[in-house]
């Protein structure tokens, strides 16, 4: 991966909907050579899908929470289990005092609580530590043009 695929990354992310001739000028290319470099990147799994950036609060999930879960066993395969709540939105196996942390999105604490009861009945699941977001300052998308800046 070149500058150039990493420029093109940064301007897809910023703008998913640009057509190539945009995005070509953007990265001084010529409209075919830039759709023929995001084929590339698709192939290669860098893009992994387009998507659309939702505003949480108005679709009706505005509590972010973060939930640590303790367990009594390695949780390595209970991916299906986390997967399985919609509300769940991202789930990583970590290390520290915590076997997995999962990013859940709800409209309501009360849903938060009947999230956190069903994490507890996935297999393994001993303890949750739950904690919930007041505010979000910003969050931003990987930036591919990092690793150029070494």
């Amino acid at each position: 991966m070149d500058h150039i695929d990493r420029a093109l990354l940064e301007q897809l992310q910023q703008d998913a909907t640009q057509s190539y001739a945009a995005l070509g000028q953007a990265v001084g290319l010529s409209a075919g050579a830039a759709h023929e470099r995001v084929r590339k990147l698709r192939e290669r799994g860098a893009i992994r899908r387009t998507t659309v950036d939702v505003d949480p609060a108005a679709v009706g999930s505005a509590v972010l929470a973060y939930v640590m879960v303790d367990s009594t066993s390695w949780m390595g395969d209970s991916a299906q289990g986390f997967a399985a709540l919609p509300e769940v939105l991202e789930a990583h196996i970590i290390a520290g005092s915590a076997s997995v942390l999962v990013k859940v999105r709800t409209a309501t604490t009360g849903q938060l609580q009947d999230v956190l009861r069903r994490i507890y009945a996935i297999d393994g699941v001993s303890g949750t530590q739950a904690t919930v977001v007041l505010e979000t300052f910003f969050e931003r998308p990987l930036s591919p043009l990092v690793a150029d800046q070494g």
